[in-house]
């Protein structure tokens, strides 16, 4: 059987070191499933249950049905205080392998976490926060470059990975456009030990998104993602076709539309559809284990493809 080995991957129990990446609303205990079953790292935020209760039987559901890595997702500054509490203290419960931090400071998880074993992963898009996390004891940063779906930064990952891997203690695990083992291969060589790939994966059969969701993200193009802290405050890359009014091309837009998004009546968070550029790359639905094996395939064709150095 093959294998793709890291360091990270390899205390992550991984067979190959990719994450499933944790996305708003349509990431689903099915999808880390299938991720923990194909050898890669499964993951959901936790609050796409939408109760404490409804959360630990997601857990439980999960543990009936493979005893393989995966990650929960805890959004700090976005969750009620209380919930997170609910929900942290589930996935110590239930022995979850890996705990995804973002939006706030992860010292507090990461102390009670690195108690069980379990290993922590904080989101930046800057030097600066990354050095923060890593103080405050997460295992490994992902760097979120430009082009990434969701909340992303605007440093290219040809510089992102490398120099957050220069400044860094912790490993380095790659995030932004990454949908084909040519980019994984281009990931680890940029000095990453995972590589985070979520626009990829909504074009999967096990995926909670919707059908022209997907639809979408298969017919897509780089053009199509529009970068605007119009939605929620933060930039973000959202569907164009998806945003209120369509794109967002003025401050005049994006401040209509975040009224939009919060007045009732307005356009449900449900029907803003986020993805990142690796659209221009994902062409079919296919279930998880067929895309891993596609990334799997496509990264040994890279790495075979590259020139040798030759001594003259």
């Amino acid at each position: 059987m093959s294998r793709i080995r890291t360091p990270l991957a390899e205390r992550l129990g991984l067979r190959y070191p990719i994450v499933c990446a944790p996305m708003f609303i349509i990431s689903n205990k099915e999808m880390i499933v299938a991720a923990a079953e194909a050898g890669i790292l499964g993951s959901m935020p936790s609050i796409n249950a939408r109760t404490p209760e409804a959360f630990r039987e997601t857990l439980a559901w999960i543990r009936q049905r493979t005893d393989r890595p995966f990650a929960i997702n805890l959004t700090i500054k976005l969750t009620d205080p209380e919930r997170l509490q609910q929900d942290f203290a589930a996935c110590l419960e239930f022995g979850v392998p890996a705990v995804i931090t973002s939006y706030g400071n992860p010292s507090e998880i990461a102390r009670q976490a690195h108690d069980r074993g379990m290993v922590v992963l904080h989101d930046v898009i800057h030097l600066k926060h990354a050095l923060k996390a890593q103080e405050s004891g997460a295992d490994a940063i992902i760097g979120v470059a430009a082009g990434a779906g969701g909340h992303a930064g605007t440093t290219s990952p040809f510089v992102l990975y490398p120099y957050l891997r220069e400044h860094l203690r912790v490993p380095v695990v790659a995030a932004g456009c990454i949908a084909t083992g040519r980019q994984v291969a281009a990931s680890l060589a940029l000095g990453a030990e995972l590589v985070y790939m979520g626009t990829r994966f909504i074009a999967s059969t096990e995926c909670g998104a919707d059908e022209q969701y997907k639809s979408l993200v298969i017919n897509g193009s780089p053009e199509d993602i529009e970068y605007t802290d119009g939605v929620s405050g933060v930039h973000a890359n959202f569907l164009r076709q998806t945003l209120p009014g369509g794109a967002l091309t003025t401050a005049a837009d994006r401040s209509i539309a975040q009224v939009s998004v919060q007045k009732d009546g307005g356009k449900k968070w449900k029907d803003i559809w986020s993805a990142g550029q690796g659209i221009a790359l994902a062409r079919e639905v296919k279930p998880i284990a067929a895309i891993v094996a596609d990334i799997v395939r496509e990264y040994g064709e890279a790495v075979r493809a590259l020139p040798t150095l030759e001594e003259t």
